[in-house]
């Protein structure tokens, strides 16, 4: 937050509106991080435009992971088998707290007024 300003950075709000996605909004945050992406992905900011470019790649990447994956195994399983049930449960609790971290070391970075670059995506800037 700059002081200064007295405003929320984009930066901010676009790792905000990733973990709002993952916890508590799931569709709605991701309009949000959309509009976001949208307005300061060619930012001056090179702050700004990092954070926004990351959250909005970890915000689709984190669907493919916590949708289709989970989809995948429910089509190619057979659902009345007991361990199919916990391979599925145990995919999605660990994946999601896995993103969930991300998110948080991603806002502490942003809030610090640092880039960050999610694993996997870091080529994304």
């Amino acid at each position: 937050m700059s002081p200064a300003a007295g405003r929320i950075s984009p930066a901010v709000l676009a790792e905000t509106a990733y973990l709002v996605n993952l916890l508590l909004a799931p569709g709605l945050a991701f309009v949000v991080l959309l509009v976001l992406f949208r307005r300061h992905r060619d930012s001056g900011d090179a702050l700004v435009r990092v954070h926004v470019r990351q959250a909005f790649a970890a915000s689709v990447a984190a669907g493919v992971l916590l949708i289709g994956v989970p989809a995948l195994i429910a089509l190619t399983g057979d659902l009345a088998q007991p361990h199919v049930w916990t391979m599925l449960l145990l995919y999605f609790v660990s994946c999601h707290g896995a993103l969930v971290l991300l998110g948080v070391f991603a806002l502490a970075r942003a809030l610090a007024g640092k880039p960050y670059s999610y694993p996997l995506l870091g080529g994304f800037r």
